[in-house]
């Protein structure tokens, strides 16, 4: 059924689905502070479409975990400059109530003066302005943070994260925008001419055997990469791919290099 509204994420995390269904899998996640448009409902509303304002992506809400808003304050989201935390975990006092926040969550403060904010929040934990661009160096900070995530199809934390989902939040926290999936990303940024051009902070991608883009992570220099396969991991790069620093083996690859930070 065609519907609209618009909502904010004012859980810790929530899946959003490819189907509307429990048993659907997971395709992302919405973290705290996350706003969205309500684009469908199925006849018995208990699901809702939505479309993800940071990356524009789309799937399918438990309604029990929608936070509805007004047009005019999901317009004022849009157009301010918020707060993203850069603490593992941290917890915010929402309306006089505790909950726990994962890194990345977005914090409804700014600089600015608050538009009509009906809601309180109280959080001491440590943020940064959500569009400041920060250097590589900041970038890795942020990538260890994630060291040993478990992964997680559709997931975008610490605690279940998947290829994509590392390199768009690692992105997000140094103040740049990524699509959700891998092929997205893949074409995102400016194209490195070859594996020799490489620059710390690039984004690198690989093939399966079809020659389709199916994993992506995270230059770090000295022939090393930190990616999320089995577990947010750092091992050796080479122009064929990734060799598992524990088995030795060729586990992805190689297919090219984008770089989202400026030269």
């Amino acid at each position: 059924m065609d519907y609209t509204d618009y909502g904010v994420c004012r859980l810790s995390v929530v899946p959003v689905r490819a189907a509307a269904a429990d048993t659907s899998a997971q395709t992302t996640q919405l973290l705290f502070g996350e706003h969205y448009e309500v684009t469908e409902q199925t006849r018995d509303r208990a699901w809702l479409r939505v479309r993800i304002a940071y990356d524009q992506y789309e799937g399918w809400l438990d309604a029990r975990q929608h936070h509805s808003v007004s047009r005019e304050y999901f317009d004022y989201l849009n157009r301010t400059e918020f707060k993203i935390t850069t603490d593992l975990t941290a917890s915010i006092l929402y309306n006089k109530s505790p909950i726990p926040i994962l890194i990345g969550s977005i914090i409804p403060i700014s600089s600015s003066e608050l538009f009509k904010m009906e809601e309180q929040f109280a959080f001491n934990g440590d943020a940064k302005n959500l569009g400041q661009k920060r250097e590589p160096e900041f970038l890795y900070k942020m990538a260890y943070k994630y060291l040993n995530a478990p992964c997680q199809g559709g997931g975008r934390g610490p605690f279940g994260i998947d290829s994509s989902g590392f390199t768009q939040m690692v992105a997000k926290l140094c103040g740049y925008t990524l699509l959700r999936d891998v092929w997205q990303q893949a074409n995102q940024g400016r194209a490195v001419k070859s594996f020799q051009e490489r620059k710390m902070g690039d984004l690198v991608f690989f093939k399966d055997a079809e020659g389709r883009i199916v994993h992506t992570g995270i230059f770090q220099g000295g022939d090393k990469i930190i990616h999320a396969s089995g577990r947010v991991r750092i091992d050796a790069l080479s122009e064929a791919g990734i060799e598992d620093f524990d088995t030795k083996q060729l586990t992805y690859a190689f297919a090219h290099i984008r770089r989202i930070l400026p030269d």
